[in-house]
């Protein structure tokens, strides 16, 4: 989840110096993440979280619409279907997911043939495009619109297998379509062209002609808005609010909601951070400033929106390493202690120099081990906030 900014300049116009002026960085590192994810169950707990805080929404006429401001691997987003389907079953669900990377897309879509198949009205909605973007999946630039990529995908049939098999075959075009290059700002990835697809049941076209996005149409609103950790850590407050938040605060509908989530370092993880680097601190914009920030670039008067803060109590939340149970008496495992290590400086988002250094001259596995054996495992601090548009 990349955060993108509206006024970098096109992609197809940077040299190939500007393209490779920008270091590796771990965080951009897709072997990592992957290792974060499956040994932590940070995706569920989010989940959870957001259908917790939506359980009240009351959709309106034609469908219930909601906005994925970071698709990832689509944990987040699958469950929160299946809590939506289980919680409104008849009601039409248009559902549009951000997401840079192909390889996430691609795992993504491999989790969705089962959706279509107990939701059959369900309108699925794929674009890379920047936050100030995406949600009204149209590009601001006119040389970015004349790029805009736009495909329906119709499913035939009725079977998950049969809908899987068609979702497996845009493979290629999810490959074609979502490529990138590096900002020669900021080195995050940018579209080289902007892309929409368009994923519903053929059966379910009449139905579902009123949701489905057209193309050109830059009025899409929505009812849910699903922030969880979408910017750098280390961005600061003004920043996270331009590029990130406040666009997706004005793509909410009359009455919509918007759930953000973020870490905190108030947990064991930090621990081992400072063991390494006492002084650094990845995370300086706790959610008080964040909503600070929000209030005053968003409300110039007319105080449209309304901003959540609730007390720590509700508003934090744990989510725990995953590693196999073992023995008070034992050593920990060499896996559990590369998987700790890995999850602490994922969620610090250290960078790659600093994590060589580390890595090569420091002690950071006995670090690791030394605040695994103190809490008996590792635990990582979340915390939420939302932001509701006015009826």
């Amino acid at each position: 989840m990349q955060p993108r900014q509206p006024s970098e300049p096109d992609p197809s116009t940077m040299s190939t110096a500007a393209q490779n002026n920008h270091s590796f960085r771990f965080f951009d590192n897709r072997e990592k993440y992957l290792l974060f994810v499956s040994t932590c169950n940070e995706k569920q707990m989010i989940a959870d979280r957001v259908a917790h805080d939506i359980r009240h929404m009351q959709p309106k006429q034609p469908a219930l619409r909601l906005f994925d401001a970071g698709m990832g691997d689509a944990t987040v987003l699958t469950r929160v279907m299946r809590f939506l389907h289980n919680t409104y079953p008849t009601v039409p669900q248009l559902i549009v997911g951000k997401e840079i990377s192909h390889e996430d897309v691609r795992i993504s879509l491999e989790k969705m043939a089962d959706r279509f198949h107990e939701h059959p009205a369900t309108v699925l909605v794929l674009t890379n495009m920047r936050y100030s973007e995406a949600p009204q999946l149209y590009p601001r630039s006119k040389q970015a619109q004349g790029r805009l990529n736009w495909r329906e995908a119709p499913l035939e049939g009725d079977s998950a297998y049969e809908f899987d098999q068609q979702i497996t075959a845009l493979n290629p075009l999810i490959q074609d379509w979502w490529r990138t290059v590096p900002s020669a700002r900021t080195g995050n990835p940018v579209y080289e062209s902007p892309s929409v697809l368009i994923i519903y049941r053929k059966d379910q076209e009449w139905p579902l002609a009123p949701v489905i996005p057209q193309r050109g149409s830059a009025d899409n609103e929505y009812d849910i808005v699903m922030a969880a950790q979408p910017f750098r850590a280390r961005s600061p407050a003004d920043s996270k609010v331009k590029t990130v938040l406040a666009p997706l605060a004005r793509s909410l509908a009359p009455g919509g909601y918007m759930v953000v989530i973020q870490s905190t370092g108030k947990d064991p993880g930090m621990e081992v951070v400072h063991g390494i680097w006492p002084d650094d601190n990845p995370f300086q914009t706790p959610r008080q400033a964040l909503l600070r920030e929000l209030h005053a670039q968003l409300d110039e008067g007319d105080r449209e929106f309304r901003y959540i803060n609730l007390m720590d109590t509700q508003a934090l939340f744990r989510y725990h390493l995953q590693v196999p149970h073992r023995d008070n008496h034992s050593n920990i495992g060499t896996s559990a202690l590369l998987a700790a290590w890995n999850a602490v400086i994922y969620v610090a988002q250290i960078d790659d120099d600093r994590l060589m250094d580390a890595m090569t001259h420091g002690r950071y596995l006995e670090v690791t081990s030394e605040v695994l054996e103190k809490y008996d495992g590792l635990w990582f601090t979340d915390e939420s906030f939302a932001v509701t548009r006015r009826p």
